[in-house]
């Protein structure tokens, strides 16, 4: 097997990657990027993590990237949104993707998120359905409306204006409102259902991903996640339950075996690394943990 280690890229380091393309930026924050060509495959194409947001829209040509061991395919016209701690790789391109192969990549910091007025939580009402799809294909009237929107952010930092970095926050709380109300349009019209409403359960499982995407490599315990929460165990399982027909301690492990397929699959570690890093106390309990849920040893999916 090669010898590939999950990277971890923050910001600065991918913009690094792309020095030759046309790009605004407001430091290390935020960064809009016209990339004609696949220069970023030889990066790309070993499995790594981005800890920032990024937008990718699509204006000619096709990719096909793998997310979380899922494969997409991205076309012109396309949006695809990439959360922290997914875990990427771009398929190997040929010589005419990369000559037709043209897109805009749109990154912002946690911190950059974090300091916009927006209502993230509010579009994720039907759960992880924006990470099991996430991209999305405009029509003509909502591209027209996404180029104005990247143009009018790229002018804004250019220009010597006061407030600059608030006025391009309220074009990108825009711009999300507009992509992720058409995907969740787009859901609603695919399931033949009305959009879920906001509830309190909705919120806590958002707040409850949030924290199992940050500590599951450390803690399984629903306890410890509760106590970040402030809730009981009972009613913290009682929520998420209720909110997505699937129990707490199912989504962690969701989360942890995900990380032990792509670690198996993508890395030479060691089984006994595997566990250390996943915190099992030994390779007898992270054995039956993994084949209970997968029906495999963890030596028979690396072989697989």
């Amino acid at each position: 097997m090669e010898d590939v280690n999950l990277l971890s890229i923050p910001l600065a380091q991918f913009k690094s990657f792309f020095h030759h393309s046309p790009n605004v930026a407001i430091g290390d924050e935020f960064c809009i990027m016209d990339v004609k060509l696949a220069e970023h495959n030889d990066v790309l194409g070993h499995p790594c993590r981005f800890d920032f947001y990024m937008l990718l829209y699509c204006l000619n040509g096709h990719v096909k990237m793998n997310v979380n061991l899922t494969e997409f395919q991205i076309s012109d016209g396309m949006t695809f949104l990439n959360v922290p701690g997914n875990i990427i790789r771009v398929n190997e391109l040929v010589d005419t993707q990369k000559e037709d192969l043209h897109y805009l990549c749109i990154c912002m910091s946690r911190n950059f998120l974090q300091g916009m007025m927006m209502d993230v939580s509010k579009f994720f009402n039907e759960g992880l359905s924006l990470m099991e799809n996430p991209s999305l294909r405009l029509n003509k009237e909502e591209k027209a409306l996404m180029t104005k929107q990247v143009e009018m952010m790229a002018s804004v930092i250019k220009a010597d204006l006061p407030y600059k970095n608030d006025v391009v926050k309220s074009i990108v709380s825009s711009m999300f409102y507009l992509i992720m109300g058409v995907w969740s349009d787009r859901l609603s019209c695919e399931r033949n259902v009305e959009p879920v409403k906001h509830s309190r359960s909705k919120v806590i499982f958002d707040q409850f991903i949030k924290l199992v995407t940050e500590y599951h490599t450390q803690e399984r315990n629903v306890g410890f996640y509760a106590d970040q929460l402030c809730l009981t165990p009972k009613y913290l399982s009682k929520l998420i339950k209720g909110a997505t027909g699937r129990s707490a301690p199912d989504w962690i492990d969701t989360y942890v075996i995900l990380e032990a397929k792509n670690l198996l699959k993508y890395s030479n570690v060691t089984i006994k690394e595997i566990v250390y890093k996943l915190n099992f106390p030994n390779q007898s309990v992270f054995y039956k943990f993994f084949k209970a849920r997968t029906g495999m040893t963890p030596t028979e999916y690396r072989n697989s």
